[in-house]
């Protein structure tokens, strides 16, 4: 083991008699971190069929963009079992409501090496697949060392994590090096991974752009606009972050937005709904909760809170204009893809590091607009509300960028399924050649 994977191990398990009353204390809120503790720890049960291919997707997002990557290895090897792992709640549940039965789902266990060492043990998965950046040094390592190929798929790297794992590189450079192979999101992630020691990557696109936005989703948009008013626009804040809504409430008492629009605001994390809800109700703005039923919503009302998981498609079908959070404050951003695809015009503030490449892409194509600050995205709101024609130009730019930049899951196993077939093939021919 190298002296840098040394010393990250010992910190890790130094930590590890904490991390129990971590997930305890966030199943205050998310119930969901309570459950199956154990497997976080190595401890899986029941048995699986081979061969199993795992796919790791660590939160909603990711979970999201493994759909065609699980509708495809599902159609090449029927038989199979398809293992998908998890960090968080919101991911896990986001998991069982797309896949259901389809797919076994469990914890990834913590990168220290006697938990790692059990998963493999005991799910012993053919190939993995990691989606985006979600990387542990032990977990590498150790489905190296078992001659376990593991991919990054949908990889993406920007500019200020690259800057952070340089410091790290002792650590980071041996990890990357060991993946069998990396499908790029963008050349620039690609190069940023090169750079770091990743093996040269395949630039599909992002997987995000293949997620088919389902009838389901759309019918719910049509309930929503129904219930919260038909006559009225209605501007949606997507995935707001913490102070994000403060700095929206803030501008909004500045200026009045024009024809009485109904703002839809869903905050990126369940566990903050209760936050935000005091946040409105200190304010003394009027609102009532997505959670409270189907009663059509008052003309007086200004606020729908959507505290529910699960139904942002709809609520981006529901909206005229949607604003995407993470963005006014330095985080990052979140996936705007999701609203281009049902041609919504897309608010982005100044901090979008996180979506870099597809947020630049539909602000030249015109279907997005980069806001400066609170006030500025209020303005824009202002302008777009009065200009019903700009909106509708917006929503068809949206429609089409997002129809141009799909393909990524078709190039995506074209690159792979050769690889997967050629293991399968050397592994037979092994087989054959151990004696029993």
């Amino acid at each position: 083991m190298e002296a840098a994977r040394a010393l990250y191990t010992t910190l890790g398990s130094a930590a590890l008699p904490l991390l129990p009353l971590r997930l305890w204390w966030r199943g205050r809120k998310e119930p969901g971190y309570r459950r199956q503790i154990s497997e976080r720890f190595g401890h899986y049960r029941g048995n699986v069929t081979s061969p199993v291919y795992w796919i790791h997707a660590v939160s909603v997002g990711e979970t999201r963009a493994a759909t065609p990557l699980v509708q495809r290895l599902a159609m090449a090897y029927p038989g199979a079992t398809l293992l998908l792992t998890h960090m968080t709640a919101a991911g896990r549940e986001t998991g069982q409501t797309l896949f259901g039965d389809r797919v076994v789902q469990a914890w990834l266990p913590y990168d220290v090496p006697f938990a790692v060492h059990a998963f493999y043990a005991h799910f012993r998965p053919a190939a993995g697949f990691i989606l985006e950046t979600e990387l542990w040094p032990n977990l590498v390592a150790a489905a190296h060392a078992a001659g376990m190929p593991l991919f990054l798929v949908n990889g993406r790297l920007s500019e200020r994590s690259a800057r952070r794992y340089q410091r790290f590189e002792a650590l980071i450079r041996p990890m990357l090096g060991r993946l069998a192979g990396v499908a790029a999101q963008s050349a620039a992630d690609a190069a940023r991974l090169a750079e770091l020691g990743a093996p040269e990557a395949i630039i599909t696109g992002n997987l995000k752009f293949d997620v088919t936005i389902p009838p389901a989703a759309l019918e719910l948009g049509a309930g929503f606009r129904a219930r919260f008013g038909q006559t009225r626009p209605i501007w949606l804040a997507a995935s707001t972050r913490d102070g994000e809504e403060a700095l929206l409430l803030e501008a909004l008492a500045r200026r009045a937005l024009p024809g009485n629009p109904l703002l839809l605001l869903v905050p990126r994390h369940p566990q903050r709904f209760a936050s935000v809800a005091e946040l409105l109700s200190a304010r003394g703005v009027p609102f009532v909760r997505r959670s409270e039923g189907g009663a059509p919503v008052p003309a007086d009302i200004g606020v729908v809170l959507g505290d529910s998981m699960g139904e942002m498609q709809g609520y981006y079908a529901a909206a005229d204009i949607a604003f995407v959070g993470g963005s006014l404050l330095p985080l990052g951003g979140q996936n705007l893809i999701e609203s281009l695809a049902v041609g919504t015009p897309v608010l982005v503030g100044p901090h979008t590091f996180n979506f870099e490449e597809a947020t630049a892409g539909a602000i030249d194509s015109g279907a997005a607009l980069r806001v400066a600050d609170a006030d500025a995205l209020v303005a824009a709101l202002a302008s777009l509300l009065a200009d019903p024609g700009r909106r509708q130009a917006m929503g068809l730019a949206a429609r089409a960028f997002h129809a141009l930049h799909r393909g990524a899951a078709d190039r995506l196993w074209d690159w792979l399924l050769p690889q997967l077939g050629a293991r399968a093939t050397v592994r037979r021919t092994l087989s054959r050649r151990v004696p029993g």
